[in-house]
């Protein structure tokens, strides 16, 4: 059986870092809809998922729920990453969006190898700032951008994926962060404009073009 520290999405390690690595590491599949962590909990594993995405998502006090990004395949969870480098509780929480296949490494570990493995504390850190820059600029795209412009976005990238996009205005409003009201105001200026024809639980984009231009600022 291969050793889990041989997973071509980890990096090299020394045989020494792997032997620790396969000593605490565990290779674990979970349902979708599985709860992996709260808010306010503690973490304890260092996480790569193998196959799957998990949902990280934070709801605000009023409610309101924004999806800030997913860990899918050869990735890693950039809050789980700072929770166990700062020793902090997590601020959000993390769903299974479909079965995930994943490998589990205790923090004690995770610690270890930090300071042990060269390659191991690379891939760490070039993970984390890689996934911190696309949350930075989520934070950029929910505080400064116009929602026409992010919807337009959203429709666009999934004109590709053939037939009408089924997702309900709700479910958009929780992808963009902002408000489901918002969100069936402008699909209605869509509509109007020619854009897109709205069904119950369905949008089926009518002038992909038009869509792709002003996502674009053109």
């Amino acid at each position: 059986m291969t050793s889990v520290s041989r997973h071509p999405s980890l990096p090299d390690l020394d045989p020494v870092s792997a032997r620790v690595f396969d000593a605490a590491a565990r290779q674990v599949r979970v349902p979708a809809g599985t709860v992996l962590f709260r808010d306010g909990a503690t973490c304890q594993n260092y996480v790569l998922v193998i196959e799957g995405a998990i949902r990280v998502h934070k709801i605000s006090e009023g409610g309101r729920e924004i999806v800030l990004y997913r860990v899918e395949s050869g990735q890693t969870c950039v809050l789980t990453t700072n929770c166990l480098i700062t020793a902090r509780d997590y601020d959000a929480e993390g769903i299974a969006e479909t079965d995930v296949e994943m490998i589990v490494l205790p923090v004690s570990a995770f610690r270890q190898l930090l300071g042990l493995s060269e390659s191991f504390r690379d891939f760490v850190f070039s993970a984390y700032a890689s996934r911190l820059s696309d949350l930075l600029l989520l934070i950029e795209e929910v505080a400064f951008g116009r929602i026409d412009v992010r919807l337009a976005g959203w429709l666009a990238a999934r004109v590709g994926l053939g037939g009408p996009i089924r997702a309900t205005h709700q479910e958009i409003a929780v992808e963009l962060g902002t408000a489901r009201e918002v969100i069936s105001r402008q699909l209605k200026e869509f509509e109007r404009r020619g854009w897109v024809r709205l069904g119950r639980g369905l949008i089926e984009p009518s002038d992909p073009v038009a869509l792709r231009q002003l996502s674009q600022g053109v």
